[in-house]
């Protein structure tokens, strides 16, 4: 585990920051620290508009390979780009689904010809992906899945709904999981779809959420096509890419997941400092162990990083989502305490939420999506520590 850098990766921390200082200005000043986890509904078109300048100066796709349009960054200079991308106060990507997993793993899976089609407009910031995974019936437990596939003169027709489909409103491309082996259960018969969002087949209902806000959508499919050329991998390997497409989703981003969380920990100090409750002793120590538990997620995301990155989930991984979704719900209680009376109190209208007020209500959900804790501790439990399988009884 490298949990220092070079001097080489300390000048290009200058650069990067450099470059964010000149750019994240003008027009882009207002998207300064938003659009992450619960505000992705805000400035939608202006953070595309972000992700070209971006790409445009080299700064999509950093760790991908030359080959693939990327810079093939060290994972050092990767860790770099996402705490200072993070620390600068970069918007919340609007092409993180495409660039951190549809991206990986078309790269790791895909023909040459499927690479070519689709990695280019990740890279230019152009093509926007979302994810097709859970569905009503299976969140967290993909393998029961129940969208249907079937193979007809060169299309595959997909029929079913997907849930908690972050920005599915303002994607071109939806990677979907779906059945393809008819009586097939399990893990068994799935396959890995490239599905076009525009279509008639496709409808996109949003879901309001506890912050008033509806960045999750439900999809529904009604027999949705497409080419039988955008199936990745072999029928019924869905559940083999699936996995390995978490596999990426644990990948270098942590790290400015982190800063984020970080940015966050330094507004509830400042707020603390200002308003006396750094005076008081129990806040002082839940601010002290909000800081040491951030620490321990950044060092174990270097021991995780420093394993081969191509989708398998060290035993690392497995861990850090059950970590840090604990960590930040505790981080949001910390906020409401410090603020006090006015985490329940708005300005004014139109009575927008404050950041820290829709980071605690949305942090709510942190132990849910992307796998409940339950799940998670299944995982460490069975994959991680080789424990017995738990008993699962199937529909």
């Amino acid at each position: 585990m490298k949990i220092s850098f070079s001097e080489a990766d300390e000048a290009f921390r200058r650069e990067v920051a450099a470059w964010l200082a000149d750019n994240l200005g003008g027009e882009f000043e207002p998207l300064r620290f938003r659009g992450g986890p619960g505000d992705e509904h805000s400035f939608p078109e202006e953070r595309k508009a972000w992700e070209r300048k971006l790409a445009e100066g080299g700064w999509t796709c950093v760790g991908w390979a030359p080959e693939h349009g990327g810079r093939g960054l060290s994972i050092s200079q990767q860790v770099i780009f996402h705490e200072e991308y993070a620390r600068a106060g970069g918007p919340g990507r609007m092409g993180h689904i495409g660039e951190g997993l549809a991206g990986p793993t078309i790269a790791a899976f895909g023909t040459e010809e499927q690479k070519r089609r689709l990695l280019p407009g990740i890279v230019a910031g152009t093509e926007f992906w979302c994810q097709g995974y859970s569905e009503p019936g299976a969140g967290s437990d993909l393998a029961n899945v129940k969208t249907r596939a079937v193979l007809e003169n060169g299309q595959w027709r997909i029929s079913g709904q997907k849930v908690w489909t972050s920005l599915a409103h303002e994607s071109e491309w939806c990677f979907v999981i779906a059945r393809t082996e008819p009586g097939s259960v399990g893990h068994k018969g799935l396959s890995f779809l490239l599905v076009p969002m525009d279509q008639p087949g496709i409808t996109v209902r949003p879901i309001e959420q506890l912050t008033g806000t509806s960045e999750f959508n439900e999809v529904f499919f009604d027999e949705a096509v497409t080419d039988e050329a955008n199936l990745l991998g072999a029928p019924g390997d869905g559940w083999k890419i699936a996995m390995a497409l978490l596999g990426f989703e644990r990948g270098v981003s942590t790290l400015g997941q982190q800063m984020l969380f970080q940015n966050e920990l330094e507004e509830i100090i400042r707020i603390a400092r200002e308003n006396g409750a750094a005076r008081d002793l129990l806040l002082r120590q839940r601010i002290a162990e909000a800081w040491g538990g951030l620490r321990i997620l950044r060092y174990n995301s270097l021991r995780m990083l420093s394993g081969a990155q191509d989708g398998s989930l060290r035993r690392e991984a497995m861990i850090y989502k059950l970590c840090w979704a604990n960590w930040h719900v505790e981080l949001g209680k910390l906020a409401m305490d410090v603020l006090g009376q006015d985490a329940e109190l708005l300005e004014d209208g139109p009575y927008q939420l404050g950041r820290l007020q829709s980071m605690f209500l949305f942090s709510r959900s942190d132990t849910i999506y992307g796998g409940t804790n339950e799940i998670q501790r299944n995982i460490i439990a069975e994959r991680a520590l080789g424990m017995p399988r738990e008993p699962r009884v199937r529909a």
